[in-house]
């Protein structure tokens, strides 16, 4: 088992590949037994990669001492957990498509809970957004629920402020690994996250932001959560993807309302307007929501 788990975490810190390959080699040797003694020409047929891909994943493979990164992320008080571990996270473990690997930063106990909500919305909020939040989403806090957001300017910042501010506590959920957080005004934030909450990314901590990280590190967001509450978006936002990533897990979807004349909640009110809920209290959220036990 503890073989295993160095071999899917030195996969996934191959470059070249994604979550997609991992999965189809997995497909193939389910207990990664001989990962480091096929040829590449298996690689080239399974993986349907460029072979410039796969030959840059081949380095890689034969080439890091995951043990040496290993004793570095400890040493650094960043802990990796596996889809196979007894602590990956409960409802995360149930979206179709999970994260192999999870690098985290902070107390892990915090995401294993079933009371989580994930906040998302407009990363230029409107005046209004706050005081919406404070009513929303504070009865929710000191009634023990986490508030989950992935820690981008606007809504996200706020979510997390709010959190800590009422005595809560929250998870952020990154694009990118912990060595390069964006937005660089929230480093400050991401360090107290990472202190007294959690931080949790997809991705190896040297590992730079890029564009495309941004929509997979939604599904995470999502999928730790009971439900996703929008606040405030756009009809073209990234908050939307997240909102539609819970509807594919089988998640809640709430949303605020706005006004019909205000562009900034065109995509919460057309969210109500496909079936998400409406909500103007907490209670509005939590009779949508089963907890067990």
């Amino acid at each position: 088992m503890e073989l295993f788990r160095e071999k899917l975490i030195h996969l996934h810190h191959c470059r070249g590949i994604g979550w997609k390959s991992i999965y189809q080699i997995l497909q193939h040797d389910p207990t990664l037994s001989s990962i480091y003694n096929l040829p590449s020409q298996f690689f080239e047929k399974y993986l349907t990669l460029p072979k410039t891909q796969i030959k840059i994943f081949l380095k890689d493979l034969h080439s890091l001492s995951i043990q040496s990164m290993l004793k570095q992320y400890s040493a650094n008080n960043v802990g990796v957990v596996t889809i196979l571990d007894d602590n990956y996270p409960i409802l995360l473990k149930n979206i179709f498509d999970p994260p192999w690997v999870l690098y985290t930063a902070g107390d892990l106990t915090i995401v294993n809970d079933e009371k989580l909500l994930s906040v998302v919305g407009s990363r230029t909020p409107s005046n209004t957004s706050y005081k919406s939040m404070e009513k929303l989403l504070v009865p929710l806090v000191k009634n023990n629920w986490v508030l989950v957001s992935g820690l981008a300017r606007g809504i996200d910042t706020m979510a997390h402020q709010l959190a800590i501010s009422s005595g809560g506590k929250t998870a952020a959920v990154i694009a990118g690994g912990f060595n390069h957080i964006y937005p660089r005004e929230n480093i400050e934030l991401a360090t107290t996250i990472r202190r007294k909450h959690i931080l949790i990314s997809e991705y190896p901590p040297q590992t730079k932001p890029e564009k495309w990280q941004f929509p997979m590190r939604n599904r995470i967001i999502s999928g730790l959560t009971k439900g996703t509450i929008v606040i405030e978006a756009k009809e073209r936002s990234g908050s939307l993807i997240t909102a539609d990533q819970a509807v594919q897990q089988g998640r809640e979807v709430f949303a605020v309302p706005g006004s019909i004349l205000d562009v900034s909640s065109r995509g919460t009110n057309k969210l109500i307007q496909a079936g998400a809920k409406l909500v103007l209290t907490s209670e509005d959220i939590l009779s949508e929501i089963q907890i067990s036990g």
